[in-house]
């Protein structure tokens, strides 16, 4: 079993996925309800850790990055923006030019809108504190003010708070994920509800995944260059989050998987527990693509009156409200609701059609936004590690300079770099 833990959390995905498929075959209604309710319980229990995860991760980063953080916030969410309307515009030109030769006129005519599936035995409600959006707000205002008094007592409070965001998603969430990834396929499998819409929509689908990979592989590629770093390696790494989000298809419940492969690409702590909760909510290429794609479908098999003109407006305001989506399975495509029937004219069998077939498929941009996340982490890193850096020597009458960097490096936490030396000593 060595090797297993070795490998981490990727092998124990894979497994899930594949006994969710298979146990779909002959599972009976009320042994796979059971599963049902987990997923309900934990999926309430996401709900309510996400924006504290944003809390705990994001206001001791942006303090770690002292008085730069407004700068970074911007220049990650300006890469963030043009990356996701860049996704748009390829998967645009892409499907512009292939779709009059692959689609036909009433290719959707077969298609339902998904049913919710399975009902649970029970369900538990659990409110979250506050919203994705109040948190990161209150990210940004309490991290950048802790940043112009770098030696309060409340950034050591929200170090301490960061430590145990970190367990409840070390010991609680990641070793759950793999069960709940399981009952997410067994409860497709059992409705059948994915294979229906796929069968109709093969054609787009295939297209939409090859153009993923494209967006990924210009991702990394740019990343690479910037940085210095193998961009096929650095991608390899990133697969287990892929991996996660194509069983989750949420970006905000994979980040504790991101952030742990966005580390072992090398990226400093500071940047990753910055740049991946951020991500998690404001880089949607993968969605983008997808909407666009699934939107010029539907124009083309409908014959919409849609112009050149309105589409390239309708792929600029994607990328604003892609940082406005919260990161959640369907929030990409129930954000751009608004636009698909202001700026492209959708009645509401259209919309039903997008919100169907998108959800139905939601885990294959998810994964494109979490693993694109990675590459974002590694240019950051590149422009922000020397100010980094110049802010933990400012920080040493706190922590012991060169064991902080050394833990920051390994990918470990501010908090447990006093301990560093003794915990090596012990293990010795």
């Amino acid at each position: 079993m060595s090797w297993l833990k070795r490998a981490g959390i990727l092998p124990w995905v894979l497994l899930a996925i594949v006994l969710g498929i298979l146990c779909g075959q002959f599972f009976n209604d009320p042994i796979a309800k059971i599963f049902v309710t987990f997923n309900s319980v934990f999926s309430q229990l996401l709900n309510f850790s996400i924006p504290l995860i944003i809390v705990g991760l994001v206001i001791p980063a942006i303090a770690d990055l002292g008085r730069g953080a407004g700068k970074w916030l911007g220049i990650t969410a300006g890469i963030a923006y043009t990356s996701t309307v860049i996704g748009a515009f390829l998967t645009y030109f892409t499907c512009k030019a292939l779709y009059p030769h692959i689609l036909n006129a009433g290719a959707f005519d077969n298609v339902e809108e998904a049913s919710d599936g399975l009902e649970p035995y029970f369900t538990i409600e659990i409110p979250a504190v506050f919203d994705v959006m109040t948190a990161l707000i209150l990210s940004f205002v309490v991290g950048i003010g802790i940043a112009l008094v770098p030696k309060g007592v409340m950034r050591k409070g929200f170090i301490e708070f960061r430590e145990i965001i970190t367990g409840l998603i070390e010991k609680v969430i990641i070793p759950l994920l793999p069960l709940h990834i399981f009952g997410i396929f067994l409860n497709l499998t059992m409705t059948g509800e994915v294979v229906e819409i796929i069968s109709v929509l093969l054609k787009v689908v295939v297209l939409v995944i090859a153009l993923e990979v494209v967006i990924l592989l210009l991702q990394f590629g740019a990343a690479g260059a910037v940085a210095g770093r193998n961009p096929f390696k650095a991608l390899w790494t990133m697969l287990p989050a892929y991996m996660t989000a194509l069983g989750t298809s949420s970006s905000a419940a994979t980040i504790p998987v991101t952030l742990r492969q966005t580390l072992k690409n090398g990226v400093s702590h500071p940047v990753a527990s910055f740049v991946v909760p951020l991500c998690a909510t404001i880089h949607l290429s993968g969605s983008a693509s997808k909407i666009t794609a699934f939107s010029l479908a539907i124009i083309t098999v409908n014959s919409l009156p849609v112009s050149t003109a309105q589409l390239i407006g309708f792929m600029f305001m994607l990328g604003i409200i892609m940082i406005a989506a919260p990161g959640v399975p369907g929030g990409a495509i129930m954000a751009a609701v608004g636009l698909l029937q202001s700026m492209l004219g959708f009645g509401d069998a259209d919309v039903a059609l997008m919100i169907a077939t998108y959800i139905a498929l939601d885990s294959f941009g998810t994964a494109t936004n979490v693993t694109g996340d990675g590459a974002i982490a590694l240019a950051v890193d590149r422009f922000a590690k020397k100010e980094l850096e110049e802010n933990h020597r400012q920080d040493a009458e706190e922590f012991e300079p060169e064991s902080y960097l050394e833990e920051v490096r390994a990918g470990g936490s501010p908090a447990k770099a006093g301990n560093a030396e003794a915990e090596s000593g012990s293990q010795s």
